[in-house]
């Protein structure tokens, strides 16, 4: 008997998601459709990484027209594409030079290295005693490294022991990270806004003062932007809400344009110059292809003015979501087209909700059981997001009635 796309992921491949049951097999800007046809609206895009559409023409064209010509060489050698790209990848966050990787979490890597390397070589750290001050509630990535400075156990549990030398400060609590600061503080690492977490919001001025205290301490401030970089949440960065500019910039996601992993860990000149020669590597970081792609997200955002576009679209999402009354939600929280709808766990769990909009034409997924995010493509349509609205306002309904059935 043949097995179904389904049965043969399930048999094959490790259970280290729990995905909704359907199949996708084409994406086309804010759609999606599965083996059967069906049309979905995709209100999630890969954590961010499709935020200029699925199969967007441009991307499409820049990655078919550079796999033709050249794809890999490794950084053992020059190529035409990687200065061009990192030149707007540095003038646009207004940094100064750029380290270029693959995934997310390889980019945080590096990160971390370079303010070790950073806290030994520039502020005279004793070796070894380098210390890297965290928020509660993060998510960088899923590495050893990664997971050890989690607070979340189900990320961290059966894979220890974990590696040293991280302090845990609450995010949003600009005093907390204070407290925490000793000679050995070479950097504070935090999202700016927390995605995993459930949209996450910080106090206004939060990011400011957190400046203020590396600035007081000889720190470096360093923002992993993987998911809050590149227009998601109204801004080109979201360190730019606060008019800050960081030592250190994490990007990946939208960088590659939903085609491929394409990451970079962007800093000043004093950070980055350390770095030499057989320091750090990656075959395929910095490659061609990647370039290519990459250096054409960035243009596509810069010309369609992404940001703006999120900004507006975000407000008009973020007002349609609080105007639904519903005793089912606790919290509404977002940032342009960033939105996280929190439900009271005791009524009715995110995976369920997830579950019904599907079955509406909807899909996203659910964070730490209670909460929904909505991030659509940034090519949204004020009409779509009506339509997504009112079909959420619908699922709602029908949750409530199956509420108070069961009550």
């Amino acid at each position: 008997m043949t097995m179904t796309a389904r049965d043969s992921e399930d048999r094959y491949c490790a259970h280290n998601y729990h995905p909704l049951p359907v199949v996708l097999v084409k994406g086309e800007d804010v759609w999606l459709w599965d083996e059967d046809g069906k049309k979905y609206l995709d209100m999630m895009s890969a954590y961010s990484a499709v935020s200029l559409g699925h199969s967007n023409p441009r991307i499409v064209k820049a990655i078919t027209d550079q796999a033709a010509k050249l794809a890999i060489t490794s950084r053992a050698f020059y190529t035409d594409r990687l200065g061009p790209f990192l030149e707007k990848l540095c003038t646009m966050s207004g940094l100064d030079m750029a380290l270029p990787m693959n995934t997310g979490a390889e980019a945080v890597e590096t990160a971390i290295k370079a303010a070790r390397m950073w806290g030994y070589q520039s502020k005279k750290i004793p070796t070894d005693k380098a210390e890297i001050i965290v928020a509660s509630d993060n998510f960088h990535g899923r590495t050893t490294t990664i997971i050890g400075f989690s607070t979340d156990e189900e990320y961290k549990d059966a894979f220890g022991p974990y590696t040293p030398g991280f302090k845990i400060a609450e995010f949003g609590n600009a005093q907390s990270f204070r407290d925490l600061i000793t000679e050995n503080t070479a950097a504070i690492l935090i999202e700016p806004m927390q995605g995993e977490a459930g949209i996450k919001i910080p106090p206004k001025g939060f990011l400011k003062e957190l400046r203020q205290i590396c600035d007081e301490n000889n720190v470096l401030l360093i923002l992993d932007e993987i998911q809050t970089g590149l227009g998601r949440t109204g801004k080109m960065f979201a360190f730019q809400h606060e008019d800050i500019t960081p030592d250190g910039l994490i990007l990946g996601k939208a960088l590659g344009g939903g085609m491929l992993a394409v990451s970079a860990f962007v800093a000043k000149k004093q950070v980055m110059e350390l770095f030499t020669p057989g320091s750090h590597g990656s075959t395929f970081g910095g490659n061609p292809l990647g370039a290519a792609v990459g250096l054409e997200a960035l243009t596509i955002m810069e010309e369609d003015k992404m940001d703006s576009r999120s900004a507006e679209l975000g407000a008009y999402l973020l007002e349609k979501f609080q105007a639904v009354d519903s005793p089912l939600i606790r919290e509404i929280r977002g940032s342009g087209l960033w939105i996280g709808v929190d439900f009271h766990a005791d009524k009715v769990s995110a995976r369920k909700v997830c579950e019904a909009l599907k079955d509406r034409g909807i899909l996203s997924k659910e964070t730490h059981g209670s909460v929904v995010r909505f991030a659509p493509p940034l090519t949204i349509s004020k009409e779509v997001l009506d339509w997504a609205v009112d079909e959420f306002t619908t699922v709602l309904r029908q949750l409530e009635s199956q509420q108070r059935m069961a009550s």
